[in-house]
């Protein structure tokens, strides 16, 4: 199979599972009828060429799947034969009207797999799942934990939603905004773990990278007039952009300033600062917003020099006016540090020290050792340096944060 059907079947399983779950429930039942009707394609288009429909064809073969299973249980389960009449009345025979079987119901299908009665681990991994495409292996891999644990999360959640009773359809308009931010929350998770992993020997999982990109932009292209939809799309891209330039050839990370700036995407770059410059010109801004603002800054510096500070510490003033989130101020101290001195910075430091949401984070140890660095505090950096790398559970985060703390005492790094 070429790389572009596999890219095809991956954008349209989602919309394929969406119109089963619309027509006839029983989201496990429809999840693996699409799977079926996946594996089908991947043997038979090969050899028979692309249908020219190929959504509706899908949807076709996992519907007769899903039948045929509702059938099967029929058989079995006599009790409960009332009770699946209604559904089966209805199901048993491919659907009238094909295209509008095959109406795009992928954004219907994330807003269900973001509801508010699940955990946002159990909303991640199941948007992971149903929408991304991902197997239970790939997810439970992506997250450091054992694929029979990642399932039963996953099993969970569809039990969740099933006994909650939630229609498969958008959610009012009181609760669609609401609903909408637990989606933005997701798909910023899932990009955040491909492109600093929380754990593990990689710095990047580019896959979950190009997942949280890719559902991205199928939401913008669902929401075009959303401003922090369009914010959103803006800071994946304008983050991701610098993927090529965050590691050496053998893994060690990066940072911001060392990076050859020559690697990174400029037409990435390009297409982030346009969305996030018509999103901006939509009073008022949202995180994501000022977030993708703040990136753009970043990346639209010729040099770490040029780099417009000012601009940036104001934007993080703005931007923890609407989000409560210690790391916000974490990173606006960097920015103060970078206009007004590092005593500044270490001011602000002081004042989250104690935000029981940073407890045990290595982040705000690191901050502190380079601000402490930038002061000229070289015992205090260096203790900074090695708490900092006692507490993250990322290798090359931890060489990188060893090899700071050994430039400092002059050891021979890790």
């Amino acid at each position: 199979m070429t790389a572009g059907t596999d890219q095809l079947l991956r954008e349209l399983a989602p919309q394929v599972l969406g119109a089963l779950v619309r027509r006839l429930g029983h989201f496990d039942t429809a999840e693996d009828a699409v799977q079926e009707a996946l594996l089908a394609a991947a043997r038979q288009w090969p050899q028979s060429g692309l249908p020219d429909d190929p959504r509706a064809w899908l949807i076709t073969v996992a519907f007769r799947r899903m039948t045929d299973q509702l059938r099967s249980e029929q058989a079995r389960r006599r009790r409960e034969e009332r009770v699946l009449a209604g559904a089966a009345a209805d199901a048993l025979a491919p659907p009238a009207d094909a295209s509008a079987a095959a109406r795009d119901d992928t954004l219907v299908l994330l807003f269900l797999c973001c509801h508010p009665a699940l955990t946002p681990a159990s909303q991640v991994a199941l948007t992971l799942r149903a929408v991304g495409g991902l197997t239970t292996a790939e997810i439970a891999r992506a997250f450091l934990v054992p694929e029979a644990t990642m399932g039963q999360r996953i099993s969970r959640a569809k039990q969740r939603i099933r006994t909650s009773r939630v229609p498969f359809r958008l959610p009012p308009p009181p609760e669609r905004e609401a609903r909408l931010q637990a989606v933005l929350h997701v798909l910023y998770l899932v990009f955040n773990e491909g492109y600093t992993a929380s754990a593990g020997p990689g710095l990047l999982r580019q896959d979950l990278a190009r997942e949280a990109i890719r559902l991205a932009r199928l939401l913008h292209r669902s929401l075009p007039d959303h401003g922090e939809v369009a914010g959103l799309l803006a800071l994946l891209l304008l983050t991701d952009a610098r993927s090529a330039a965050r590691t050496t050839a053998d893994g060690e990370l990066v940072p911001l300033a060392e990076q050859d700036r020559s690697l990174w995407d400029r037409d990435a770059i390009a297409e982030g600062v346009a969305l996030v410059s018509d999103a901006l010109a939509r009073p008022p801004p949202g995180p994501y917003q000022l977030q993708a603002a703040i990136a753009a800054l970043h990346d639209e510096a010729a040099t770490a020099a040029d780099t417009d500070w000012e601009e940036i510490a104001v934007l993080y003033t703005l931007l923890e006016r609407v989000s409560d989130n210690p790391v916000v101020r974490l990173n606006r101290a960097v920015a103060v540090a970078m206009t007004r001195g590092p005593e500044a910075g270490l001011a602000l430091l002081d004042s989250i020290a104690e935000d029981p949401r940073l407890a045990g984070h290595h982040r705000l140890h690191a901050v502190r050792a380079h601000l402490l660095e930038m002061a000229g505090d070289r015992d205090g950096a260096l203790a900074a340096y090695r708490t900092a790398a006692r507490h993250t559970l990322s290798l090359p985060e931890r060489r990188y944060l060893q090899r700071r703390a050994a430039a400092l005492s002059g050891a021979a790094p890790p």
